[in-house]
């Protein structure tokens, strides 16, 4: 199954079956073929050849982004460049969007992977 197609199909468990911010976030990652559950910060996150590209933190989800999808993240209300420090120190790539705006997670989980995929 194409990875387009498992996250058409993520947008239609949003609304039928996924119950908490933190399931959508697995289902996400989850959703992306050779992606491996990890921790980075002691937070959850799913890596790609060690790389992480998405991770959890207070009920948003967290992208590493670049160019368009990075833009287009931040400027969602809500969105803030991911302190996980909270000591003003922002990772300036990672971008964390709140759970109102779930519907564009699978869409920003598929940018992170492309972004940190390797090359091939």
């Amino acid at each position: 199954m194409s990875i387009r197609r498992m996250l058409g199909e993520i947008k239609t468990m949003q609304v039928f079956s996924v119950t908490s911010a933190k399931d959508l976030f697995t289902t996400c990652g989850g959703a992306i073929a050779d992606a491996e559950q990890s921790q980075m910060f002691g937070k959850p996150c799913f890596k790609i050849s060690g790389k992480a590209f998405v991770c959890f933190f207070q009920d948003c989800m967290v992208f590493k982004l670049t160019r368009d999808a990075h833009g287009t993240a931040l400027s969602l209300t809500g969105a803030l460049l991911f302190d996980p420090s909270g000591k003003g120190r922002a990772m300036k790539e990672w971008v964390q969007v709140p759970v109102e705006h779930a519907a564009l997670w699978p869409d920003l989980t598929q940018s992170a992977w492309n972004y940190v995929r390797p090359a091939g």
